[in-house]
């Protein structure tokens, strides 16, 4: 290579790419990470705002069909490490970042995230503003996007033909394929696997011997497994679609104590014949703040979701009656709920808290107690 053609220090040799939102706006950018079939990929995008653990939330099943933009501006700093998986893979379509760090800093890290997500195939674009960028998901809402190193005219058709997450069965994709068993405490638990992060099981993992299942195994087969309790994972898409998966809630309900997370609480919601709505941009990050409503207490909570509960539809009487436990500070979403004639309840945050704060751990203790009384 002649003197010439040496890239001057501080310059990027990174090809130029651009990030087209279906609304029209775009952003300029350069592809990272994997490169993307045709220069092009697509999804719902979404902007989290944690300040670290981008490697647990790249790993998330929850984002499966979503394009995650980090607020934060500088990513990468420390790495990657098996050790933070919340998964086998990322199911995230592709990530947007300002600033991705190209030397890691960590004595934990085995490698960069850069090379990190070429080996897993999953396509990014740095050097976006992504200050601008979340400003507008804020007025204009989550939406479909089109990245990469296309041509503008052909980003812009892909992002506007996107269907986003809304009445998407994405769960099927991410769930486990055939039962497990993992855990060594005292009791035992049958975890329904609807994009299940690893944090999760191993909250699990110390209070009982725990029998992972596919999203649509049978009621009747999973009460056959003797469990003490049922617990209902967080997981990808639009809940209205999992028809399927509600029922079996409903079936195990009143038989077996039952915990959900994220998705799960928002099936155990419409199993008791309550109805969800999408929000605006969603709840991405480790900083909602969520009152407790029994004790007033303020928590610091995880959370990572696209959709809530419709709280006028959460029925106070009758034989499905539930309370509201917890709700958002910041706009007022369901953020908990507890059935009144039956052992079970779910919150719509992240109580294991991979990453963020550990404020709502409590909320696993509650259920080792509840299972532990349904046991006598």
């Amino acid at each position: 290579m002649s003197a010439a053609a040496v890239p001057a220090a501080g310059w990027s040799t990174r090809p130029e790419a651009l990030l087209v939102l279906a609304d029209g706006e775009v952003f300029e950018g350069e592809a990272v990470g994997a490169v993307a079939p045709g220069g092009l990929a697509t999804g719902e995008l979404v902007f989290n705002t944690v300040l670290s653990g981008y490697q647990e939330v790249i790993t998330d099943p929850s984002y499966a069909g979503q394009v995650v933009a980090f607020t934060y501006p500088h990513i990468g700093n420390y790495g990657v490490t098996p050790d933070d998986d919340e998964a086998p893979r990322p199911w995230c379509r592709g990530i947007v970042v300002r600033d991705l760090a190209s030397r890691p800093s960590s004595w934990r890290a085995t490698g960069s995230l850069d090379d990190f997500l070429v080996r897993h195939g999953v396509p990014g674009i740095a050097g976006v503003d992504t200050r601008r960028l979340t400003r507008h998901l804020r007025d204009a809402g989550a939406m479909g996007c089109a990245f990469g190193s296309a041509d503008e005219a052909t980003l812009r058709a892909a992002a506007s033909d996107e269907p986003g997450t809304t009445g998407q069965d994405l769960v099927s994709a991410v769930t486990v394929a055939a039962p497990y068993e993992r855990g060594h405490g005292p009791l035992r638990i049958v975890a329904y696997d609807f994009g299940v992060k690893e944090t999760m099981l191993r909250q699990l993992d110390d209070m009982a011997v725990v029998t992972v299942v596919p999203a649509d195994f049978a009621a009747d087969d999973a009460l056959g497994l003797r469990p003490d309790g049922v617990f209902l994972s967080n997981g990808p898409g639009d809940p209205a679609a999992l028809a399927t998966q509600a029922g079996i809630v409903a079936d195990l309900l009143g038989t077996v104590p039952v915990f959900g997370i994220c998705l799960g609480h928002q099936l155990l919601g419409i199993a008791l014949g309550a109805t969800t709505r999408k929000l605006p941009f969603g709840h991405h990050g480790g900083n909602h703040p969520v009152r407790r409503l029994a004790t007033g207490k303020v928590e610091i909570t995880s959370q990572n979701h696209n959709y809530a509960l419709a709280a006028s539809s959460i029925p106070a009487t009758g034989p499905c009656a539930a309370e509201v436990t917890h709700v958002n500070l910041n706009d007022g979403v369901v953020e908990g709920i507890r059935c009144i004639g039956v052992p079970a309840f779910g919150v719509q945050y992240h109580p294991e808290a991979g990453p963020g704060p550990h404020d709502a751990r409590y909320l696993f203790e509650e259920l080792r107690q509840m299972l532990a009384r349904a046991r006598v």
